[in-house]
């Protein structure tokens, strides 16, 4: 479990980074897909097989496609090379820096590690977490899901909208 588990994390880093070094808006798309597979799996890894299932069918399906379509509609250009002042470089290096003493200050403590956490009691016996998940996205908060659902076509429209050549 614990070589998965480094394999998920490299793999969701690498497609973290893939998204931020490449130059093609498409590729660094895939890399997000990467990306998020590599939390998904981890997702399942910690028996969050609801999340997991999310991550891949809500984020690595519908909402990449989704960018992908914008993406090849608006026909982005690939970003040219460019230099980057030193002051750059240096404010990136500082930021790794400090990350990384995080990591060995919350490692070199170590207090929970090893230990697994106990499962949630459902609140109602024989209730699943999809059940729980369901009443709240069309119970309690659907009005806010219908918005989202909105302002989603709404975008999808004005950029079909903005990116229509117009004929001569």
């Amino acid at each position: 479990m614990t070589f998965l588990f480094y394999l998920f994390s490299a793999l969701a880093l690498f497609g973290g980074i893939g998204v931020v070094v490449c130059r093609n808006p498409v590729s660094a798309a895939f890399s997000m897909v990467v990306s998020f597979l590599g939390l998904a799996s981890l997702f399942i890894q910690l028996d969050a097989y609801l999340v997991g299932t999310l991550q891949i069918l809500v984020y690595a399906g519908a909402i990449m496609v989704l960018f992908l379509f914008i993406i090849m509609l608006l026909d982005v250009p690939e970003e040219e090379k460019r230099r980057f002042p030193l002051a750059t470089f240096a404010g990136a290096g500082s930021v790794v820096l400090a990350f990384l003493i995080l990591v060995v200050l919350v490692l070199s403590r170590g207090g929970t590690a090893g230990r697994t956490l106990p499962k949630l009691a459902a609140s109602v016996p024989g209730q699943t977490d999809i059940h729980r998940i369901g009443e709240l996205l069309f119970g309690t908060y659907w009005l806010p899901v219908q918005i989202v659902g909105v302002l989603l076509l709404t975008a999808t429209v004005g950029v079909v909208v903005l990116s229509k050549k117009e004929l001569k």
